[in-house]
């Protein structure tokens, strides 16, 4: 059957790997259809060709008098005011780049002074860092976890509130301005993991009252490999230096280190000048969209996809909150009596449709919505059409109603077709005994739970 549920829907912007043709296990080869976007969005255009610009000039940045090194310094330090116009910040705010979310929070944690308050349904990048917490357990409303969450922080103080701007696993937007709002009525400031809210929403900390946000260049947009942290100043400064080295400090002596306020305090070593540059421009990119037309697209593909989901017998799709209202383009399902990772190596191996499996590192999340063992995450972004949903929808309803055409045993915790004939370039490598991957296989060396 053909998924026809409402308008056709084209990419809302052009992103690499559009064409990307990848083997089928049948035979021959069809157009990869991405649908993981929540782990790692694609580059837009916008970014490799601003990758491509720069590259001619890569050095190393501050401190260099060479005309190339002063061309990167210029780009990495006018990148602090494009993040920051993006996002919204106030003019005292200080833009520290790091590696990733979970890098910015790892940073953050070592500056609260006192206790952080949490929700058992965070991803673990914003529940294992901190070093004083106190976890609250979501109930089945929003309306009721705020509560909770009111009621704690009036039981004993609290230096902060860190709470996700959208789940990563079922996609639920938390009400931030509330939640900003409730946290500085009983003196404590509030972080939000944006890493999923950003590349959807358009985000101003100021106006939302939000003290710290951190987010990933790779979810929006941009290579791996920058991350960012903005927020207010005297924490940062403060605390203690993310990473000991040059770059970080005033001066140095044997007995002595006077170290640099921040952003410098917490970027020590030679900095990721491409990645800093290639999030800035994804910024500057989703910044000039129009956002009534980006949210239309994502609302069309989410209720396609959701709806077609819904008309398949077996097929689960897992919620937090019942009275949420709002969702960025995740969306979270089961399959009835299959391994959430076999049914992603079957659409994979014979559709060519990438979707992500596991726990999606929210173990408490998926053990308390009763899915210890997994799910499976499709994700949506701004490369994505209708015709993706349609295909993956359709690849669903077969697998349903009669199954795999190919045999998938499990490895080591991974599902792979049995036998895999489908090439692998030699870019790929070579790791014999790692989770299968070989040139007739496909796994992973991280632990597949955690995927």
């Amino acid at each position: 059957m053909t998924s026809v549920l409402s308008r056709p829907c084209a990419p809302f912007a052009p992103v690499s790997g559009t064409d990307l043709q990848v083997p089928l296990v049948q035979g021959g080869t069809c157009t990869y259809a991405n649908f993981d976007y929540a782990a790692s969005a694609p580059a837009l255009a916008a970014v490799t060709d601003r990758i491509a610009e720069l590259l001619p000039f890569y050095s190393s940045v501050h401190r260099g008098a060479g005309y190339a090194s002063r061309v990167c310094t210029a780009a990495y330090e006018k990148a602090r005011v494009t993040v920051a116009d993006f996002i919204g910040a106030q003019s005292d705010s200080v833009v520290v780049f790091t590696r990733n979310t979970t890098d910015s929070l790892n940073l953050l944690a070592a500056c609260v002074p006192g206790e952080t308050v949490v929700l058992d349904i965070e991803h673990h990048a914003n529940l294992l860092p901190w070093r004083d917490r106190r976890v609250v357990v979501a109930a089945s409303t929003l309306a009721e976890t705020i509560a909770r969450l009111d009621a704690e922080l009036a039981a004993k103080p609290a230096a902060l509130l860190a709470i996700t701007g959208a789940s990563n696993v079922t996609g639920e937007v938390l009400p931030i301005a509330e939640l900003a709002a409730l946290a500085h009525r009983h003196g404590a400031r509030i972080a939000v993991d944006g890493a999923q809210l950003v590349p959807h929403r358009r985000v101003d900390i100021a106006a939302l009252g939000v003290d710290y946000l951190a987010f990933s260049g790779h979810k929006l947009y941009a290579p791996f490999g920058a991350g960012v942290l903005v927020g207010r100043r005297d924490w940062l400064d403060l605390g203690e230096p993310h990473l000991a080295g040059g770059g970080a400090v005033r001066s140095v002596g044997i007995d002595h280190t006077d170290w640099a306020p921040a952003p410098q305090r917490h970027e020590a070593g030679t900095p990721n000048v491409l990645g800093v540059a290639a999030l800035a421009a994804a910024c500057e990119a989703i910044a000039g969209f129009d956002d009534a037309e980006l949210q239309a697209h994502e609302r069309e593909l989410s209720s396609r996809l959701r709806d077609g989901l819904a008309a398949l017998d077996g097929v689960e799709q897992l919620e937090v909150w019942a009275d949420a209202t709002d969702s960025v383009g995740i969306v979270t399902f089961t399959v009835a009596g299959r391994d959430p990772g076999e049914v992603a190596a079957y659409l994979s191996a014979e559709h060519g449709i990438g979707v992500r499996d596991g726990k999606f590192c929210a173990h408490p999340l998926l053990s308390r919505l009763g899915h210890a063992a997994g799910a499976v995450r499709a994700s949506i972004g701004l490369g994505s059409s209708s015709a993706d949903v349609d295909r993956l929808v359709d690849a669903l309803a077969a697998l349903v109603e009669s199954g795999p055409n190919w045999h998938y045993a499990e490895d080591a915790g991974w599902w792979n077709p049995v036998p895999d004939p489908r090439p692998f370039p030699e870019l790929a490598g070579r790791v014999d005994g790692v989770g299968g991957l070989s040139a007739a296989g496909v796994g992973s060396p991280c632990t597949p739970a955690d995927s």
